[in-house]
């Protein structure tokens, strides 16, 4: 290993089912190193093995010592963050949670395949990553104020360039910009109207001294919570959306809610037990049925909003995409879709076919600067919407060079820069914090002195 690589690499990693079911084998693990008052347990770097070996990575010694590393690295960070009072906000975690949900999503299809894939709701699943998710934004903190002064010049990128062998250099996938409008389906009166008067029976059932989340075991369509009997766990108000958080947040111990409409249909809350600054409730929750003359009058609109795009310069496509798109995540920003992998607005052709397989037989019909027509997409929670896509750019595959790539170098030379930065800081503040490595460890061939560094 050359460089200790930012802790965030390990990102997907972390995240894997391995890691969502690790508590259900606590009992099984033990403390393999102390940092400070950090500790590194035996299941973590299995869990990295784990998912290293399934994306077929050849498994060995020096791959474990690199996993613990990498680990203790972190560790460091995370005692360090807590020894300058540096600390990520609930709010910085919940968005994070998010970000990864939608992407967790992306891969599975929809909400409820990912839900039944687990067993549990994407609450309980953003409870199990919560810790760990607050630890590596802490991490990423601490790396961005350690490397702060690392600065990068053009010569910098030339030089780092030019350190590569030639028959080495990388070669780069075709990479695309991509936009889209979505719109969704409306939801008929006659549809809303069901589902209120069916809620309305579930309310008065409860009033009528039926136990509430034996409703929401038989009814609800939330399938994690359902299986629950409706309950939620302790939540804080910003890990709830908006209108939910509001009404559960405002009732008292065993009260039921009038109807609460939010982004996933239709509820009804009851409020279990507040604590602090968090609340557990229960709630029922129905989606609304949308028929297929429903989803083709989206079809009709999109063709009209196409129509236009087409014919006149009367709108541009982002504007039309903050005017018209139904997609929270994209409509702001142009209509421009976010690479969940790298955080940037580029795709590699096959990081697209991954992350949005749909999107990316899409994307393979049009050329730079068309559209495409009117297309059915399953979205993250299982509904139906029909979106418009747009290619903004594209690039042909090739060989990495500085005038194509120098952005792509760029970060590769501040990734080195700032790697080192860390690398000195290591070396220069090891000896002040508490270290302990199990000696089951100590043939590991370690960048840093962490098995001799004396306590």
């Amino acid at each position: 290993m050359n460089y200790l690589k930012p802790l965030l690499a390990l990102v997907f990693i972390c995240i894997g089912v391995v890691t969502i079911n690790a508590q259900n084998n606590e009992s099984l693990d033990k403390i393999i190193a102390v940092v400070g008052d950090q500790i590194v347990l035996r299941s973590e770097v299995n869990e990295q093995l784990l998912q290293l070996k399934e994306a077929g990575e050849t498994i060995d010694n020096d791959l474990e010592c690199n996993i613990l590393e990498q680990l203790l690295f972190g560790k460091l960070l995370i005692t360090k963050a807590e020894e300058d009072s540096i600390y990520v906000s609930d709010d910085q975690v919940e968005f994070e949670l998010e970000r990864r949900m939608r992407f967790f999503i992306s891969q599975f299809g929809s909400q409820e395949k990912m839900e039944k894939f687990y067993g549990k709701s994407i609450l309980e699943l953003k409870a199990d990553l919560r810790d760990l998710v607050a630890d590596q934004l802490t991490v990423q903190t601490m790396q961005q104020n350690l490397t702060a002064d690392a600065k990068v010049t053009p010569a910098d990128v030339k030089a780092f360039f030019n350190s590569i062998p030639k028959d080495s250099l990388p070669y780069v996938d075709s990479e695309v910009q991509v936009a889209q409008i979505v719109k969704k389906p409306p939801i008929s009166e006659e549809e809303k109207d069901r589902i209120k008067t069916k809620l309305n029976e579930f309310r008065d059932r409860v009033n009528n001294g039926e136990d509430f989340g034996t409703i929401a075991f038989l009814y609800s369509e939330d399938p994690g919570s359902a299986r629950e009997n409706g309950e939620l766990g302790f939540m804080t108000r910003n890990m709830l959306v908006p209108e939910f958080a509001r009404v559960l947040f405002s009732m008292q111990p065993g009260q039921v809610s009038n109807i609460v409409e939010t982004e996933y249909g239709f509820h009804l809350i009851q409020l279990i037990e507040k604590r602090g600054q968090e609340a557990n409730g229960r709630h029922i929750l129905l989606k609304p049925r949308v028929k297929p003359e429903d989803l083709y009058e989206s079809k009709l609109f999109l063709d009209s909003i196409l129509t236009i795009l087409k014919s006149a310069d009367i709108i541009k496509f982002e504007d039309a995409a903050a005017k018209y798109s139904d997609d929270d995540d994209t409509k702001n920003n142009g209509g421009v879709l976010m690479n969940p992998m790298t955080g940037t607005s580029r795709f590699e052709m096959d990081e697209l076919s991954k992350v949005d397989p749909s999107l990316f037989f899409l994307v393979s019909k049009i050329k730079k600067g068309e559209m495409s027509s009117p297309e059915v997409w399953n979205m993250q929670d299982g509904s139906k919407a029909y979106r418009i896509v747009k290619l903004i750019s594209i690039s042909e595959p090739h060989v990495a060079n500085l005038k194509q790539d120098y952005n792509r170098l760029q970060t590769l030379t501040r990734s080195k820069v700032e790697a080192d930065f860390l690398n000195n800081w290591v070396s220069d503040n090891l000896d002040k914090y508490y270290i302990k490595v199990d000696p089951s460890f100590n043939t590991c061939k370690f960048r840093h002195n962490w098995v001799k560094v004396k306590n």
